[in-house]
């Protein structure tokens, strides 16, 4: 595995995701789900590193989480990003209904309420980097994306929906200046509601097992359906894909060509066991 990191250092800049790292519990209808590692910053890194891109996630780990840098499986991503508080990490409670559309959330944000701090001062550390936020809560999401713009930072975002027309809003100001968006069909409205699609760079739309889209300054430029596959878990799904299309976008991939890449990631991800939350290595 350190083989593959040192291979994407010497190949491809760093894409350096703001976002939680967390201890998940999902329920479904016909009993699916159960506890596993989650977040949005570990599955959108992990999904980029697969597509041959270096991926760094920016957040804060627990004492429970420590150990995930030595882990086998998450040591291919570059943990130099992360830091480590006492307390206890972020823990989800996410219950589904049988689509796969989120109907509750439980949250206990625990040492994640410190990531505005830590994500500002990684970013006036790395001004040059390229960025991708995770807007959801606790993030102070104006504040990372306003220093962002301020430091001339390549970045893209994405939302969830149970906090999406509060973030959205936040970011307003700045979602011209992002690269790309990644939104569902629910949070695309809740986007036009606030802003012209037409400033908009690139906006990927997802809709499930539909087709993905993807708009450039308010034009479909891009279509793609996610090969079908049974699901196991949705949760993380959407991270998948952001993942691997910004990766495949970084190497030169058209929007139609990393779109078709990503949705097969996402596809492959939700037929795929979950992760488990990995136990400390003793001695």
């Amino acid at each position: 595995m350190p083989a593959v990191l040192d291979l994407l250092e010497d190949t491809v800049e760093r894409l350096d995701v703001i976002g939680n790292i967390s201890r998940d519990r999902t329920r479904y209808p016909d009993h699916r789900g159960g506890s596993r590692l989650g977040g949005a910053a570990l599955f959108l890194s992990l999904a980029a590193v697969r597509a041959g891109r270096r991926a760094a996630p920016v957040c804060i780990l627990g004492g429970d989480l420590a150990h995930l840098p030595e882990s086998p499986g998450l040591d291919t991503l570059d943990w130099t990003a992360r830091i480590q508080a006492d307390g206890v990490s972020t823990t989800f409670d996410l219950q589904y209904d049988l689509q796969g559309e989120l109907v509750e959330v439980g949250t206990d944000y625990g040492v994640a309420e410190g990531l505005t701090e830590h994500a500002l001062r990684h970013v006036d550390l790395h001004p040059g980097g390229t960025y991708h936020v995770c807007c959801r809560r606790p993030l102070g999401v104006a504040a990372v994306l306003d220093r962002l713009a301020l430091n001339g930072s390549d970045f893209s975002a994405d939302f969830f929906l149970p906090s999406a027309e509060e973030m959205i809003r936040a970011a307003t100001p700045w979602l011209p200046k992002a690269t790309t968006l990644f939104v569902n069909a629910a949070e695309h409205r809740l986007l036009e509601q606030v802003i012209d699609s037409a400033v908009l760079p690139e906006v990927v739309i997802t809709d499930g097992p539909r087709a993905a889209v993807v708009h450039r300054f308010g034009r479909q430029v891009a279509s793609a359906v996610p090969p079908p596959h049974p699901p196991r878990e949705v949760s993380g799904a959407g991270d998948t894909l952001a993942g691997a299309f910004l990766a495949h976008r970084s190497r030169g991939a058209t929007a139609a060509q990393a779109l078709a890449e990503a949705t097969g990631a996402a596809a492959r991800y939700v037929a795929a066991p979950s992760h488990p939350i990995p136990a400390p290595r003793r001695g």
